[in-house]
């Protein structure tokens, strides 16, 4: 079905060109898109700043996701060199090595009681 179509759309161009022959044609300095033309070549202008505003964000995001990959990577890599020691959890910390919290306090966060 879309072989048919697609002759129908060839031989209405065929057509339409052999029709334009036999016209006279305009004088080309004094016949303008118009405003049709001028709103679409708008459109078409924004619709391309819009794809480049997004795109850039989108190239942005990937390189921010590499950069965080890599420090992360270089810091288990010098973690992984510093030895056992320094992968301890609570190493250098004073605070108990379960508390994650700077009150040191084991209730619900924010708290400030103790666990029951």
């Amino acid at each position: 079905m879309t072989g048919g179509v697609v002759m129908f759309a060839i031989a209405g161009a065929v057509s339409a060109a052999s029709l334009a022959a036999d016209e006279v044609t305009p004088d080309p300095d004094t016949v303008t898109p118009g405003v049709v033309g001028f709103i679409v070549t708008f459109l078409i202008a924004v619709v391309t700043v819009l794809l480049v505003i997004d795109m850039v964000r989108r190239v942005r995001r990937v390189n921010y996701r590499a950069q965080v990959q890599q420090e992360l990577a270089a810091e288990v890599a010098a973690r992984d060199d510093a030895g056992p020691d320094a992968a301890a959890p609570g190493a250098g910390d004073s605070r108990a090595a379960g508390d994650s919290r700077a009150g040191g306090e084991g209730g619900p966060a924010g708290s400030g009681r103790a666990p029951k």
